[in-house]
Parts: structure tokens; sequence; C-alpha cells
């Protein structure tokens, strides 16, 4: 999840809350161990490792120490350190995850460091930390009634388990007293939406020791994904790709040719087989280029539009995992194009088009567009990630769509598009992208024969919408509270005779509404109908489908919208030609009972 994008003002902000919070607890609790605390999309963070454990009964008196301190109006001034000298200051105020951290730095060619100290209007130094910067001038520039500590987290260090574990402090920081409340009222009712927590009250998915990082599926939740699947699948058609499916497991000699191996290796599995290393893939583009290269290409065969549903695996430390939106195995909706210098607008553009489609069909029709451009590390020559980032920034322009910047953001393999979609409580969520990529296929050999008789490297597009099929269904559950649109509901239908007398007639029904593809639930009149009602709304089945005498007699059903609490009573056959079209029109709203 993410909120909008902050101002470089407003991270600043966030980014000296972090050290003020920090100085409050150091003042507070004297003998606690610093960590790391940067700022987060809403605020900031603090890792800590306290002598005795703290709960949220001691927030207040946190808060009124970093007001005092936001109010003392303390400066930020910054001092270099060599990293031998750093060590020794480190080690001198026994903060040893500070001196951890330096000697990393060290071993990485790091020659100094920089320290940012908090002086206090007497010119005395308040508080001191290990710092790249990016600092207000005085604590007073951080709103007073801005900013409130949300929730206490272990976190270990550095995500990994076998080392301490910190207890993390969240705080949400705002420019003013108005934002901060509307967060937090967003943050109430983000509670009542937790994917986990419906994931379980809806029977969709559940996690579990033995396989952390890696969901189960129920047929609910099943039922769901492949609701998803399908109108992603018919998507492809219809935007001209063919689909493929590459192995889960590839030597290492390809992930060394597709740079994965230098610049992802820290995120995959491996297996030997037959005493050579394999890997398990983390991403499905080399496969797919297996596949290009396994073929003759004319420049008439261009474009060539892959898609695939790809299984990846990625090693994410334990204390990240979260739900979701954090696991260890997920499904790509992933494609890969194959064009020329020509047709790479024309592509982009159609995937730009694609993109839209998806998120207004999913109802999100609000989102904000980044281009990521290229980070520190990367593959290739500069020249060409300048060519793809001009290629993408034009084709936006083009659609007439605004966008920002996520400096040294792309990929190892090139810049990237990416949509920033937003649900309907105002959170922003980091879903899909288009990222040009001149130097993989040339890396793999992957070539085809242009109009003079003459191999040519073809560029590639990779491509994914909703990019994680799992973590996008948990952004589904909370965008709709559970209750999702006719066409993703689990159960779309439910049935429910007032007495054994009405059963023949509710059979005859279900089996009606079976045969034309719908996923229906019979619920037995043995229980209570309140009893049925109250179970039906619970797993937020759209429809409750009533039949009494008068039913039966008129050949109609009584149509209970849960999501509206609407009861009207219309002839089966009409409710069967509007609920199927809705279906099939994947529409959001039904049309019975809205």
């Amino acid at each position: 999840m993410a909120h909008s994008h902050p101002s470089k003002e407003l991270e600043s902000i966030r980014h000296s809350a972090a050290h003020v919070l920090a100085q409050a607890v150091q003042k507070l609790y004297p003998d606690t161990q610093i960590t790391i605390g940067p700022p987060i999309d809403y605020g900031c963070y603090y890792d800590f490792l306290f002598k005795k454990p703290i709960s949220d009964e001691d927030f207040p008196k946190i808060e009124k120490e970093m007001r005092a301190i936001i109010n003392q109006g303390q400066t930020f001034e910054v001092e270099s350190l060599a990293i031998k000298d750093a060590i020794a200051y480190w080690k001198k105020k026994g903060q040893t995850f500070k001196v951890e951290l330096i000697k990393d730095l060290e071993k990485e060619g790091v020659k100094e460091v920089t320290l940012y100290r908090n002086i206090g209007r007497d010119g005395k130094e308040t508080f001191v930390d290990l710092c790249r910067g990016g600092h207000v001038q005085s604590t007073k520039d951080i709103p007073a009634d801005g900013f409130k500590i949300l929730s206490l987290a272990g976190a270990y260090w550095r995500g990994d388990e076998k080392n301490a574990q910190l207890t993390r402090i969240y705080v949400a920081v705002f420019p003013s007293k108005e934002e901060l409340k509307a967060h937090l009222s967003m943050v109430e009712e983000a509670k009542k939406r937790d994917h986990r927590k419906l994931g379980k009250e809806l029977d969709l998915f559940s996690l579990h020791e033995e396989g952390q990082g890696f969901p189960f599926w129920h047929p609910h939740g099943t039922e769901l994904f492949v609701a998803l699947q399908q109108c992603l699948r018919e998507k492809n058609r219809a935007h001209g790709y063919t689909e493929i499916m590459t192995p889960m497991i590839l030597n290492r000699q390809l992930w060394e040719q597709s740079g994965h191996w230098d610049k992802f290796r820290e995120h995959m599995y491996f297996t030997d087989i037959d005493d050579v290393v394999h890997a398990v893939k983390p991403m499905n583009c080399p496969g797919g280029l297996v596949i290009f290269r396994n073929e003759q290409h004319s420049y008439r065969d261009l474009p060539i539009r892959r898609a695939e549903f790809g299984y990846v695996h990625r090693h994410e430390k334990s204390g990240v995992l979260y739900g979701l939106f954090r696991v260890r195995a997920f499904t790509q909706d992933d494609a890969h194009v194959f064009c020329t210098a020509e047709q790479l607008n024309t592509e982009i553009t159609d995937m730009v088009d694609y993109a839209m489609e998806v998120y207004s069909q999913c109802g999100f029709h609000e989102y904000e567009i980044f281009i990521a451009t290229r980070p520190e590390q990367f593959i290739g020559e500069e020249k060409d990630w300048e060519r793809a980032q001009q290629a993408l920034e034009h084709a936006l322009w083009q659609k007439g769509l605004a966008f920002g910047v996520k400096e040294g953001e792309g990929a190892f393999y090139g810049p990237k598009i990416e949509f920033n979609i937003r649900d309907c409580i105002g959170r922003n969520w980091q879903c899909g992208t288009i990222q040009v990529d001149f130097s993989m296929p040339k890396r793999l050999g992957a070539v085809f024969i242009d109009d003079q008789n003459s191999k040519r490297t073809p560029i590639m597009l990779h491509r994914a919408i909703v990019g994680s099929l799992e973590r996008f269904i948990g952004i589904l559950i909370e965008h709709f509270a559970g209750l999702f649109p006719l066409w993703l509901a689990p159960v779309q239908a439910a049935v429910l005779p007032l007495a054994a007398a009405h059963a023949e007639y509710a059979q005859s029904v279900f089996a009606a509404l079976k045969e034309q593809g719908m996923r229906v639930q019979y619920m037995d009149p043995e229980e209570s109908l309140g009893k049925r009602i109250r179970e039906g709304e619970k797993m937020k089945i759209p429809y409750l489908l009533v039949l009494g005498d008068q039913e039966v007699k008129d050949t109609s059903v009584s149509v209970r919208n849960v999501k509206t609490k609407q009861q009207v009573t219309v002839p089966l056959q009409e409710f069967i030609g509007k609920t199927v079209a809705d279906i099939r029109g994947r529409m959001l709203e039904a049309s019975i009972g809205s």
C-alpha cells in the first residue's frame, strides 16, 4: 500500500519527525539502543531495542516529549566523519547497531559517513543520528498537531528472524491537523477491511506455518482467483496476445545470461539437478526469451505479443511477510512484446489503454502514474536507457496523461511506467508496470530478420497490469470490503426455499442458474430463514433468492440485494437474463435491487 507520493518537503518533515521520535525515546528510556528510522508514505517509523517492553499506554508521554522537542525549535546540523572515526564514535556511545551499519558500509567501499545533530536553543547537542540527510531547518517546521503515534510492531533487525527482535514505533505525520484526522479515519476504516480478517471470514485463503509466505487458496478464494484470471485472459486475446507457459526451474547459465544471477540472486531459491545449479524462477522474462529465440522470426511477424500467468518465487525474509501483500510465491499477469523501434510507441500506448481498461473494470477509476528511471545498478548502455525513457514519456504525453518521476527506481534492465491505483478509502496501491528493455534480448541472443535480410535484435517490452494476482486480490478484498461485484463474487447467488414444500422449485431454480454458468449455493430449509439470510449476508453473497408459495406459483424469485438491502420480486427468466448480462459485461453494480 502507498499514499500519494510525498513531496520532498513532506519527506523531510517526516524524516525529521523520526529523529524527534528517537530523541524523545532516548530521553524517556536512556538505555535504549537506536537503529534506523526512515520516512514512509504516511509518516515515519523507528526501530528500537528497549531494556523493558513498552506498550501503547506509553504513547501519550512519548508524544508529549516529541511536542516539547518540536516547540524548542531545535536545528539540524550535519558533520562528516571518516569510517574509522564514526565506528569509534558509536562504540563509545554503546550503540552497537550503528557500529554494524557503518562496518557494512566500509565493506562496500564507503570512506565517510554523515551524522545529523539536533542543536538546542542553548547551542548544545540534544540528539545525534547516523543519517544521509533530508531534514527541515528547525523542529518547529514539524506540525506539532500534525502527528500521532499509531502502533507498535515487532521487527527483526534487518528483517532477518535470526537477528534481534526490535520494537518498531509507527507515527503518522501530516502537514496539518485536518490531514492527520482524515488519515486516522482512513486507518480505522482500513482495519475493518483488512484482507487477512475478511479472507478468513469469507473462507477465501489461509496462511500456515507449514508454508510461510505461501498462501493456501480455499474453494471460494480459488473461484475469485479464476474469475480475475479469466478477465485478464480475455483481455489478452482482445489485445492480440497469445499465451505461453514456461518452466518454473531453469539452469544457472540462463540466469547469468539474463543478468538476474548478479542483480537478483539473494531473492532466488536454488536446487541442484544432475550436479548443475538451477534456480526457481523469480521472473518469467528469460523463459519467454528462450521460446522467442527457439523460433525464426521475420520483421513481418513483429510485434509478437506473448502473455503468461507465471508462478514465480522470491525469497522474502520472514519479518516482511504480510498476508497476500508480501508473499514468497505469486502469479504474475506477465506479458512480453517483441517489436521494432518503429512499433514501440504503438505498443506502449496499447498497454496503457489495457491497464486503464482493467482498473476501470475492477472499480478503480483514479490513479497516479510515474516513470521510474535508471537505478544505480543496471545492465545495458546509458544511451539505450535514455531512448527507453523517452519512449515511455512520449507515450504518456501522447495520451495526455500527467506523470511524476521516481528517480532511480527502474528495474535493473529498463525504465518503467508505474500505475498507482486509488481505492475507495483513498489509499494508493502500486500495481501495473510497463518496462522498455534493450538489454535482455541482446544478452540472450534474440534476433529477427529485417527487410534487408540481416539479423537484428528486437526491443522487448515487459508488462504486468495487476502485477501479482495474489496481491491484487488482497487489494480487491479491501477495496470492496469483501462485497465483490457479481462477476468476481465467489458465490454469486444463494437459493433459499422457505420450507421443504418449496424445495423442488428451489432445486429447479438452482439448476437453471448453474446451467447459465453462475456460481450458486443452495441453502437447505432445515435452518430458519432468518439464520440463512444472516449467513448469506455474512458471506457477502450478492443475491439471496427467497422462494415461497407465491414464487412457486408465479415462477418468480424474491431477490434480496445484500449490498443495498433492497428486496424485489421478479420473474425467474428476467432475473436470469439481467444477471447473466451483468456478469458477462462485468458490471460493477448489479441490475436488480440497486
